[in-house]
């Protein structure tokens, strides 16, 4: 009876021991309570901008509007032209470098490489009218468009590769008379088509994400939380929180997780121990890419071919292209497992000009620093998109090549197909040496993945890293992970602490039944 009650007792106390734990005293709640109570609540904006007198009187260009627009908000253009979204460039510290201009006017990226001298074509997705090579719309406020950011019509459109101006379709009355806060719209126009196309680079923004279901993503699905873009990057005068790392190197005003679901979100604490280390999308967002496929290399050397001397193009069977004479090759994927890397929140970028020391190996355009060791380091899951791009083999340095012009003959390889003539022209508008050679260099960049959040039990399981076979982070090898590696050393000290522990479990159960006795046969 007695050994009975001895081993009764000893699960009791291994029971209480593992809930002791599991629970996590420090348990915060959370604003999502706030959340879903606020969100199904129908905006309505503060002003009914259908009748001002001035929205009603009929508008020949986009610039009358954004004059109409700043009489009553005198100061916003002022906000507006000090925002990146406008400069495309900030003053960011840069380890190595110091203090540099970055943005889009200077770092190369391996999608359509560059913006300078293609300012025409990739002004579609800036928040202005008039850009031309002299970027003339960074100088004058009434190119600001902000239409572009504050239509709520739904009718708004920039025209293709015409500096930023909007289509001719727009009528300018209906949409400046029906402006309000920016939804998912306005950002998704040119934040998930990005790149050339729905869903080219970052994977986890794209065109399903305008009315999404909770199985694509839990925070903006319409038939849930319905959260629109600025509910996480909130916005200061115009400056809007949360950066791509394509063109940030600085870890500061960064839209996190943490903002709503604070640092411990869960009950256990084993969970909670893991945000130390581990960045809450690296569970909560197991794959990407889920409704539409995402490109994940892009062969620049294969771009020129003509049939017939006409350029073309081939598709997948979901109509992806895998090659269009003006850009090369492609591969697509779909419902992707994100890779994984050590991430302090800061980066280093290539820029125009850089010397590339080794060109044997893939050159990284946009550096993440991090490691175990680092103790503002965590695991964040990323796109990796691998590129094939021309360079200047004598000079080591990437090539900027003219892609858009208005007509053949000016240079550009979208018209006149001629690698030789548009890195030529290309290089001599960014200022930049040419040898006259060209070659190809594999490239990659790393895109963050942060959208696209499953729903609590789609979330990554323990054994998908903590195992030996196929772990997700098979390749983070510069620490020991329980179930993923093997350690002599680890193994034979953690099975010594378990039987220590059951040791002591039982002394201290036998002296407490052995006094137990003496008490009673006192």
């Amino acid at each position: 009876m007695k050994k009975i009650i001895f081993i009764l007792f000893l699960i009791a106390i291994i029971t209480i021991s593992a809930i002791g734990l599991l629970r996590d005293n420090s348990y915060q709640p959370t604003r999502l309570d706030e959340l879903l109570e606020n969100y199904p609540k129908e905006y309505t904006p503060s002003a009914d901008h259908s009748q001002f007198e001035i929205l009603k009187k009929k508008f020949s260009s986009p610039q009358q509007v954004t004059e109409a627009c700043n009489s009553c908000h005198t100061e916003r253009h002022k906000e507006v032209m000090q925002s990146n979204h406008w400069n495309w460039t900030r003053e960011e510290y840069v380890e190595g470098r110091g203090i540099i201009s970055l943005g889009k006017i200077n770092a190369i990226n391996n999608f359509c490489i560059g913006v300078e001298g293609n300012e025409q074509s990739c002004a579609k997705c800036h928040v202005g009218y008039g850009m031309t090579s002299s970027m003339f719309s960074f100088t004058d406020p009434k190119n600001i468009d902000c239409l572009v950011c504050h239509d709520n019509s739904d009718t708004y459109a920039k025209a293709s590769e015409k500096g930023g101006a909007p289509d001719i379709s727009v009528n300018f009355n209906t949409v400046a008379q029906s402006v309000g806060k920016p939804g998912r719209s306005n950002c998704g126009v040119c934040h998930f088509y990005g790149g050339g196309g729905n869903n080219v680079k970052h994977g986890d923004l794209e065109e399903s994400m305008f009315e999404p279901t909770r199985d694509v993503d839990i925070h903006m699905a319409s038939d849930g939380a319905d959260m629109s873009c600025i509910e996480c990057h909130t916005t200061e005068k115009h400056v809007i929180k949360g950066k791509v790392y394509s063109l940030s190197s600085m870890n500061r005003n960064r839209s996190e997780c943490e903002q709503c679901h604070t640092s411990s979100p869960h009950e256990q604490s084993i969970l909670n121990e893991h945000t130390y280390k581990v960045a809450c999308q690296t569970c909560h967002i197991p794959i990407y890419a889920k409704v539409n496929a995402t490109k994940t290399h892009w062969d620049w050397s294969t771009a020129g071919k003509l049939k017939n001397g006409e350029p073309y193009s081939e598709e997948d069977a979901d109509g992806n292209h895998t090659y269009l004479s003006i850009k090369g090759s492609f591969v697509w994927g779909k419902n992707l497992k994100p890779e994984y890397i050590w991430f302090n929140g800061t980066a280093d970028h290539y820029l125009l000009g850089d010397v590339i020391n080794d060109t044997s190996k893939p050159l990284t355009l946009n550096t993440m620093h991090g490691s175990y060791t680092d103790e503002t380091s965590k695991i964040y899951p990323v796109k990796i998109h691998r590129a094939v791009q021309p360079y200047d083999p004598v000079n080591k340095i990437l090539i900027q090549p003219k892609l858009f012009a208005d007509e053949k003959g000016e240079g550009a390889l979208w018209k006149d197909f001629n690698w030789l003539r548009a890195s030529e022209v290309g290089m001599k508008e960014v200022h930049l040496p040419f040898s006259g050679k060209i070659a190809f260099i594999k490239t990659e960049m790393y895109w963050p993945i942060n959208h696209m959040v499953s729903t609590k039990d789609l979330s990554v399981s323990c054994t998908e890293c903590h195992s030996r076979e196929n772990s997700r982070l098979a390749q983070l090898n510069d620490f020991y992970m329980p179930g993923r590696d093997y350690s002599r050393f680890v193994e034979t000290a953690g099975v010594g602490i378990i039987l220590l522990t059951l040791l002591g479990v039982f002394v201290h159960g036998a002296v407490r039944i052995i006094a137990s006795n003496k008490k009673e046969r006192k």
